[in-house]
């Protein structure tokens, strides 16, 4: 009995010696134990994802890929591996297990080791999010109480996801959302039970056990998991064997990126990153949605490339990249040349390739993927060699002319195989709402790749010819009409502004004596321009093209202003030229839509400017429609119609805001109907009144009546552009070099070439004018023409073509114009005139002769 009192004696000292341990334990780790109810409203580091307006993922930003899912959207299946693998008595313990401990203790106490973990779900969690990966015993203790208190702050289910959502499984995935999508491409939902398996054997040996770099080590570790779930009783025999046989099919899957836009998703990041601070930015789990519409986007971006790469062509080609072996050497082996090829990275649908063989009006080449592809003389007989920007060779007759065994080269794929190169040239393109101001899409240049440069928000480049609609709007404001003759006659009276004796000509260098404002507009005649701005005024000129939001800074005080010497962004053109096409409204244009944080809550919601004003003052309060804050407006495409109906008057939402008229509707109209000129000319070709304007390519391309636009050229051919619009979209091109210094050139015609080929000085119709017209023609297919309708104030009156006075007659030498009421003719024309027949490209315009 003496010695049973002694155990009994020595047993219960041990456990008060033990409580008082654990007691000692907890109130000298207290201090350094962090609040668990945080766990409650944790912010998980999620990426920032960039979206259209359409909802496609444009890009994401963000070194950890995480996609946070619910418990409800976990497969069970999933959840009985984890739990099987990691913690098969989760749902029974209070977040301790003391036979794991047990078993954990005997392990050291046996081989000296810490070989065996003891840890819980829920310890796994206390120590991700609030301790180390060290294994030392102090650790181990704060880890322990941390868990009782996780489990008294928080169920399982909550526990659980924290843990599933926060793990890291290789490859810069976080959770199993995240490690679905990088090693499989698929969504929780769509995973097999091979790949269940293999995601829940990854958190204890991310790296040691990845699919994608030591197959044979996750192989194993995915039948050990299968294993354990057939233990547990969670699969059945005929399961398990059917999935150890599976073949391991995982591959890196990089962010799903539905719409490849980085101009634009690079303005959204920089956006985020200034508000926020790019560690926030990249962690806050942000979504941004965008106003760029995907379609839209896609084809100003096909358009964009079509184009530089047509102008590319036709000045010649530049030869090979290199030279992998010279044409009297033995072929090596084709192991041997794609590895030399995969040195080189393909972009924009451009691969490099090694000339195996030159025929005499083909050649075969290798990809860096192993294809040998025969370039045909469709692909191949463009090449003239380039000589400089103005000069090529003549037109090659034979492949050897162009291409060497041992070259290597660009291919790309347009109808067939065909030999292409970088292009050197430089473009953007960018399209409004112009009733809104949101940007629809947004181009920066050829190859985000090659130039991070933003040329539509970055580049500030001279107008040209552009600014000419900006010039007659002054003028009609202050008394001129359409049918103005203004005289088109050489200027010999020097601006002395200047400093040197600068007279400026037409181009081409032809002169018609009084000619109709709309004519000048619409031909772009350069010394119309000029008069035009010597009867406005120069410091009214500039009010006037201030109104339409470019920078007073950059309008220089002399007269090559009237020919577009201020250097100006694309995205000030589209803007301004916005204000035709909405009726005389300045909008601002804004490229975010709204964003949302990592809860699905909307943070931050555009409020755009409205091209209207709601004409509510005689209407009877009671008839209003509810109002609702600015700050509850959207502009994408539908929700704006709902809301304009729900909330508006005559079309106009009331409680937006309104963008400043900066014109009268009147002139917004007459200059629109002068800018369908520039496209579709006017007089009677069959009686020889006939003319084109600048633009006629466009009336072939898009052959829509319902567009309207402006060329412009500057001096050397440096800048083109071409800018225009419909009543539901506006968009500018611009083509030039980064390098300012350098000409876009001329080229010579090519006898290879096509019939309908572009030779001669490049010019805003032939340069910048192709991309707007592609552009157009598909953005605007299938959608029905709205023919315009003068508003208020404008009235049509029959003037005789040559005199601008009202004529009697029906004949060819007279048309109907519109005039602002009041501003129409009262004097009849007596005697007849002859139009001239003229057909003009907008060439190259010398502001500094």
């Amino acid at each position: 009995m003496k010695w049973f009192k002694r155990i009994i004696i020595a047993l219960f000292s041990l456990t008060l010696l033990g409580v008082g341990a654990i007691a000692a334990a907890y109130f000298y780790v207290l201090p350094d134990l962090p609040d668990v109810t945080t766990l409650k409203t944790v912010k998980l580091q999620t990426p920032l994802r960039i979206y259209s307006a359409d909802g496609k993922l444009i890009s994401q930003f963000g070194e950890k890929r995480r996609i946070p899912v619910e418990y409800e959207q976990v497969p069970q299946q999933l959840i009985n591996a984890v739990l099987d693998t990691e913690d098969a008595r989760f749902f029974e313990h209070k977040g301790i297990d003391p036979i794991g401990i047990v078993r954990a203790a005997f392990i050291l106490a046996t081989t000296g080791k810490k070989s065996q973990g003891a840890s819980t779900i829920t310890q796994q969690v206390a120590r991700g999010f609030f301790l180390s990966r060290e294994k030392t015993y102090i650790r181990k203790i704060k880890e322990i109480f941390l868990a009782l208190k996780i489990e008294k702050a928080l169920n399982k289910e909550e526990i659980l996801t924290l843990y599933l959502n926060r793990s890291f499984l290789g490859n810069r995935a976080y959770g199993v959302g995240a490690a679905a999508q990088v090693y499989y491409g698929k969504e929780l939902a769509q995973l097999t039970l091979p790949e269940m398996a293999m995601i829940a054997g990854l958190p204890q040996a991310p790296s040691a056990a990845n699919p994608i770099r030591n197959p044979v080590r996750a192989i194993n570790r995915r039948n050990w998991v299968l294993s354990r779930m057939l233990e547990k009783n969670n699969i059945t025999e005929q399961e398990y064997l059917a999935a150890i046989a599976a073949p391991i099919t995982a591959e890196y899957h990089g962010a799903e990126v539905e719409l490849y836009a980085p101009y634009i998703s690079e303005m959204a990041r920089d956006y985020l990153a200034e508000k926020y601070g790019e560690e926030e930015a990249y962690t806050g789990g942000y979504n941004v949605y965008t106003t760029i519409d995907s379609r839209l986007q896609q084809l100003a971006q096909q358009a964009l490339r079509n184009n530089v790469y047509a102008y590319d062509e036709r000045h010649g080609y530049r030869g090979p990249t290199k030279v992998l072996w010279q044409p009297a050497a033995a072929i090596p082996a084709n192991e041997s040349i794609i590895e030399q090829l995969k040195q080189t990275q393909g972009f924009q649908g451009l691969e490099p390739a090694a000339v195996l063989k030159v025929g005499e009006q083909s050649a075969q080449v290798l990809t860096a993927e192993g294809q040998i592809i025969t370039l045909e003389w469709q692909g191949l007989k463009w090449a003239r060699k380039f000589i400089s920007n103005s000069r090529q060779s003549r037109a090659p007759k034979a492949a050897s002319e162009i291409l060497n065994v041992g070259e290597q080269i660009w291919i790309r794929h347009a109808e067939t195989w065909q030999l292409s190169q970088i292009p050197e040239v430089a473009s953007a393109i960018v399209s409004l709402d112009p009733h809104n101001g949101a940007i629809k899409t947004l181009v920066g240049g050829y190859s985000f790749h090659t130039s991070q440069y933003n040329r539509v928000t970055q580049a500030k480049r001279q107008l040209g010819s552009n600014i000419k609609p900006f010039i007659y709007t002054a003028a009609l404001e202050k008394g001129y009409t359409l049918a103005t003759l203004i005289n088109n006659a050489p200027i010999n009276n020097a601006d002395i502004r200047q400093g040197t004796a600068w007279r400026p000509k037409n181009s081409p260098d032809r002169y018609t004596g009084p000619t109709r404002l709309r004519v000048g507009l619409a031909q772009s005649i350069n010394v119309m321009s000029v008069r035009t701005m010597r009867y406005v005024g120069l410091e009214e000129t500039i009010d006037t093209l201030v109104r339409f939001g470019f920078d007073r800074e950059d309008m220089p005080k002399n007269e090559s202003l009237a020919l577009g010497s201020p250097s100006v962004t694309p995205l000030q053109v589209v803007t301004a030229f916005s204000a035709f096409a909405n009726g005389g409204y300045r909008v601002e244009p804004y490229y975010i839509d709204h964003i949302d944080n990592a809860y699905e809550q909307t943070i931050e919601q555009s409020n755009p400017t409205f091209a209207c004003t709601p004409e509510i003052d005689d209407t009877p309060n009671d008839t209003l429609p509810a109002l609702i804050t600015a700050t509850e407006l959207t502009t994408s495409a539908e929700t704006t119609n709902e809301l304009s109906q729900a909330v508006s008057v005559n079309g106009c939402p009331i409680e937006a805001r309104h963008a400043e008229r900066i014109i009268s509707e009147q002139t917004a109209f007459l200059i629109t109907d002068a800018l369908k000129s520039v496209i579709w000319g006017g007089g009677d070709w069959r009686k020889g009144t006939g003319w084109n304007g600048t633009a006629w390519r466009a009336a072939r391309v898009v052959n829509r009546r319902d567009i309207a636009g402006k060329t412009g050229t500057t001096n050397e051919s440096r800048d083109t552009w071409f800018s225009g619009f419909n009543p539901k979209l506006v968009t500018t091109v611009w083509v030039g070099f980064d390098d300012h210094s350098k000409e876009l050139g001329r080229t010579a015609w090519n006898a290879n070439g096509e019939k309908d080929q572009i030779s001669g000085a490049e010019a805003g119709a032939k340069t910048a004018g192709p991309a707007w017209n592609e552009f157009m023609k598909n953005a605007l297919a299938n959608t029905p023409e709205e023919p315009s309708q003068p508003p208020k104030g404008i009235v049509s009156a029959r003037i005789d073509l040559a005199t601008g006075k009202l004529s009697r007659k029906t004949d060819h030498t007279s048309a109907f114009e519109y005039f602002v009421s009041g501003t129409e003719p009262t004097e009849m024309a007596t005697e007849p005139q002859q139009q001239d027949d003229i057909f003009i490209d907008d060439a190259v315009e010398e502001l500094f002769q």
